[in-house]
């Protein structure tokens, strides 16, 4: 048999990384780690290598922490910023959890100007007394052991966001130095560590002197408290040699995550404060409205409805390990219980803002507590649009999940012991029961809220029935108009407009299509462009505002429908960016302010409806020209005429040629839009791809994006009155083309 049709297998004992033959010893974990003793061989299989010495003094465990420190990223995920923020959430979601038990109220993260983090909470304080079993004070199990901790159904928590015991351990195992401060009992009880390892230090901060423990550690009583008062305080500092040079925490996300907890625990304060800056920063949040605060805040629109809260719980049985009284684990056939909360809000728009959280830990890929609140969300509206078909003039369409979740904002939180999630990143819920617990109670509940005869309930109920009914009929036009942009189709009937100056190339890889302003602009492009690649389509004047209006009033705007049917894809949630008839479309515009208007509003349009093709950078700006120089007597191998795209290029260009002795025709010409220019010009500057500059139109961050499109071009007119106002001060009054 030749060498390439035989079997190998690979010896996988990895690169020698140590040299000597320790033997294996065992930790409390047990876990054994093997080290890695010889280069990688292979050999056919079947054979044996003559002369192995792989033994059992090749294996090696890794004692305490010393795991957590040889693969962090196991742990924490990577060692740049996120596994930073990573530690940071740890500290801060053990103080959340005595919150969550009902025995915190405040929480205050400081970032300290020396590179520390500092976390307190007025819990009821990391117990102090001595382990039973270790021996160890609770402070040190708690920060020394991985595994250890009240969270594995001991009765210390219910419902938690730490289930897996190795949070403030891996912490102390990546910090150059932690301290901690335990107030109970009316004594502060202290405790230091060095890279997980117990001791003293000599000084502040983590270059100071360091003693290790040797034969027995000490939980050290620093100072007096009064009698009721308790809490915990970590600090710590990240370890240099474990954490990139460039790792550092992150202000925003720790605002956003700190204004997302204070609405899911009511009554919770926290109190972020950076010190890092030359003056310090701090923002408090708290929220006694809990979700219901949540969805007015996320809420992108005007309200079609109140925020309406569905509450209920149910039990579940379930098979699960649990520790003995002899710390063993033993299955046991345990009862919990699921409690649902759930805020939720129709606004007038066509977004769906969706969160969802177990135990406030936040779950953005859902889970089953998310597939049972759409499915009882859907079935009760079902029912209720059968019942008032007549009325409501539905047709005989079924409604879908898609015109349920038109509009509307949400908050899922469901409480439950020891919740099953699917992996590590605990970003999807897998407890099965909860998908039937919560669709019951979503289901009933809105069934109450649909068939209220309250005088305040009703009118809301109406309004929901009648959006979910039009969400319904916006779906089937838009697939109906969807079927009729096809460019197959387009191609062999004659429903692309007329003033369409098409390409001959079919390819996407070179096809453009520009939208150009006026038919003046199409006069000169149609001379100007390259017909091979290069489609033209003018639009009158400025377009529908498609931020204010409706999805029927777009598709009936002549302007936004050629637009949509010369882009072939569709719109909306049936858009099809493999559908495009052309692989740019480039918005040309009169440089003026007219024109910037005019390009707003085909954003606003691309944005709203055909977003995959911003998000894919498949959406460009044109950036013509402002001014033309016409040297006079150029020199040889110069241009005779020279053109500048501002007012600030101009400037400089013609103190340059001044300096240099070079005369030009005055005035500069100044191009008050594309008509203007003579199709070798136009060409020249703004559609060869070898000379022309183009904008891209991006979307990076789609919710900020969003959020300032409705600001700019939505229907409330008081933030954008406000925002014109605060700008007017920046505006420079020489620039205003009047």
């Amino acid at each position: 048999m030749p060498p390439s049709d035989r079997a190998w297998h690979v010896n996988l004992v990895g690169v020698a990384d140590y040299a000597g033959g320790a033997d294996a010893w065992s930790d409390a974990s047990g876990t054994v780690q093997v080290r890695r003793a010889h280069a990688v061989t292979a050999q056919p299989a079947g054979t044996r290598s003559q002369g192995s010495d792989y033994t059992a003094r090749h294996l090696s465990v890794l004692e305490g922490l010393e795991a957590v420190r040889k693969r962090p990223g196991m742990y924490i995920g990577s060692t740049d910023s996120r596994g930073l923020m990573h530690c940071l959430w740890e500290i801060i979601d053990n103080a959340v959890d005595e919150a969550l038990a009902g025995h915190c109220d405040r929480v205050e993260v400081l970032l300290r100007a020396d590179g520390a983090a500092e976390i307190r909470d007025n819990g009821r304080g990391i117990p102090i007394d001595r382990h039973s079993r270790s021996g160890l004070s609770g402070v040190e199990v708690v920060f020394t052991k991985l595994h250890a901790g009240g969270k594995f159904g001991g009765g210390s928590y219910a419902a938690t966001g730490g289930l897996h015991g190795v949070g403030a351990s891996v912490v102390n195992a990546l910090s150059a130095r932690l301290d901690v401060e335990v107030d109970r009992d009316g004594r502060t009880h202290a405790m230091s560590f060095r890279r997980g390892e117990p001791g003293t230090f000599s000084g502040d901060g983590p270059d100071a002197g360091f003693e290790p423990f040797t034969d027995h550690s000490e939980l050290r009583v620093i100072g007096k408290t009064a009698k009721r008062a308790s809490g915990t305080r970590v600090k710590f500092w990240a370890d240099p040699q474990i954490f990139l040079d460039e790792a550092e925490y992150a202000w925003d996300e720790l605002l956003s995550r700190a204004r997302q907890t204070s609405y899911l625990i009511p009554g919770l304060e926290l109190v972020i404060r950076d010190e890092r800056g030359e003056a310090a920063v701090e923002e408090k949040f708290r929220h006694d409205g809990g979700i219901s605060e949540f969805v007015e805040y996320l809420s992108p629109g005007a309200p079609v409805t109140d925020v309406l809260r569905l509450t209920g719980q149910d039990t579940f049985r379930e098979t699960v390990p649990v520790l003995d009284e002899d710390g063993q684990l033993i299955s046991k056939d345990t009862e919990r219980t699921c409690e649902v909360d759930i805020a939720l809000r129709w606004d007038g728009g066509y977004d769906t803002v969706s969160r969802s959280f177990v135990n406030v830990i936040a779950t953005p890929k859902g889970g089953t507590h998310v597939t049972g609140f759409e499915q009882g969300l859907v079935k009760a509206l079902r029912e209720q649009v059968k019942a008032n078909a007549r009325r409501l003039k539905a047709g005989n369409d079924k409604i879908e999940k898609d015109d349920v979740l038109e509009g509307l904002t949400s908050v899922v939180t469901v409480r439950l012991d020891e919740p099953q999630f699917e992996g590590q990143t605990k970003e999807v819920l897998g407890t099965s029961a909860v998908r039937t617990i919560v669709a019951g109670v979503v289901e009933r509940e809105m069934k109450a809220f649909l068939t209220s005869t309250k005088r305040a309930t009703k009118p809301q109920a109406s309004a929901v029935l009648e959006k979910v009914v039009s969400a319904a009929k916006a779906r089937v036009a838009a697939r109906l108009h969807k079927e009729t942009v096809r460019r197959k189709n387009a191609l062999e009937t004659s429903t692309m407009p007329t003033k369409l100056v098409d390409c001959r190339s079919t390819s996407l890889d070179r096809s453009e299509l520009f939208i150009v302003e006026g038919d003046s602009a199409l006069g000169t492009g149609r001379s100007a462009r390259d017909a091979e690649y290069q489609a033209l389509l003018p639009i009158r004047g400025k377009i529908l505002n498609v931020q204010k209006a409706s999805v029927g009033d777009m598709l009936k705007n002549a302007e936004c429908a050629s637009i949509i049917q010369v882009v072939g894809a569709g719109s909306g949630r049936t858009f099809d960016i493999e559908q495009a008839r052309y692989g740019k479309v480039i918005l040309m515009v009169d440089a003026d302010v007219d024109g910037a208007h005019i390009r707003t509003l085909l954003i606003t349009l691309f944005f709203r409806y055909m977003r995959p093709f911003v998000e894919a950078g498949r959406l460009f700006a044109a950036v013509p020209p402002l001014h033309r120089i016409e040297l006079i007597n150029p020199k040889k191998g110069q241009e005779k005429y020279i053109y500048t795209y501002t007012d600030a290029e101009l400037h400089r260009v013609t103190l340059d040629l001044q300096r240099k002795g070079v005369r030009w025709k005055e005035p500069p010409q100044r191009y008050k839009g594309l008509g203007e220019m003579d199709p070798d010009q136009l060409a020249e500057t703004t559609m060869d791809p070898r000379h022309r500059r183009l904008r891209r139109i991006t979307a990076t961050d789609a919710e900020a994006a969003e959020r300032m499109f409705e600001l700019l071009m939505g229907n409330d007119v008081a933030p954008r009155k406000e925002f014109i106002i605060a700008g007017a001060a920046e505006l420079d009054r020489d620039r205003i083309d009047a």
